[in-house]
């Protein structure tokens, strides 16, 4: 199994465990999709560069703000969210999730993915 499919079976098994999560990518900061369990109906590129804009410009608010180490940002939409979860310097964890989700819940799954993600990746 090479690293990309080892990535995507760890983004469905988030999604497995988490079934209000509609669809996950793993980024990298400069913008290239690394992994994705996106619907057809998205586009994957413009997925990886909207989430590496999103994070990069996060991370300097929160610097900018001494807020700390950024570990995550949140969009809440009428029709559901989206959560970006950093997995270590160099990559998010992008992920799509109904309205109705638990939250607490998605970022619980959210965290481990990330972890098991980085282990993968670094």
């Amino acid at each position: 199994m090479n690293r990309r499919e080892e990535l995507v079976g760890h983004l469905r098994k988030l999604q497995a465990a988490a079934p209000e999560i509609e669809a996950s990518a793993v980024v990298s900061l400069d913008g290239l999709i690394i992994a994705s369990n996106l619907p057809d109906a998205v586009e994957p590129d413009r997925v990886s560069a909207m989430s590496a804009a999103l994070l990069a410009l996060s991370m300097r608010i929160s610097g900018e703000l001494n807020r700390g180490l950024l570990e995550q940002v949140f969009i809440r939409g009428l029709d559901g969210d989206i959560l970006l979860m950093a997995v270590g310097e160099d990559a998010v964890l992008t992920v799509i999730s109904k309205r109705e989700a638990k939250l607490g819940m998605v970022q619980y799954y959210m965290k481990r993915a990330a972890r098991d993600i980085a282990k993968v990746l670094f």
